[in-house]
């Protein structure tokens, strides 16, 4: 029965780990450092967003391993003409 019950907290913890298909992914997350289960909450869009909270909970901040960075805006054409500057 105790591997049963591992086996199911395991497969758990590796389902906690990675975010769930169309879920929102934030980048930055904090870390247990003050807690012995190792709590991280991966819910905060900037830094010091992330910070406010971890101070008040004796964490840190760290970069959310499974965040990408959006890709840059593409170029539009704006429809005007260009001219030459004169010279």
């Amino acid at each position: 029965m105790r591997k049963v019950t591992a086996a199911m907290m395991l497969v758990g913890a590796a389902m906690a780990a990675s975010p769930a298909s169309g879920a929102p992914v934030y980048p930055w997350c904090t870390t247990g450092a003050g807690h012995d289960f190792g709590a991280r909450n991966c819910g905060f869009v900037s830094f010091e967003q992330c910070m406010q909270t971890a101070r008040g909970n004796g964490q840190n901040c760290e970069r959310n391993p499974f965040y990408v960075d959006p890709p840059p805006p593409a170029h539009t054409k704006s429809g005007k003409a260009r001219t030459q500057p004169s010279r």
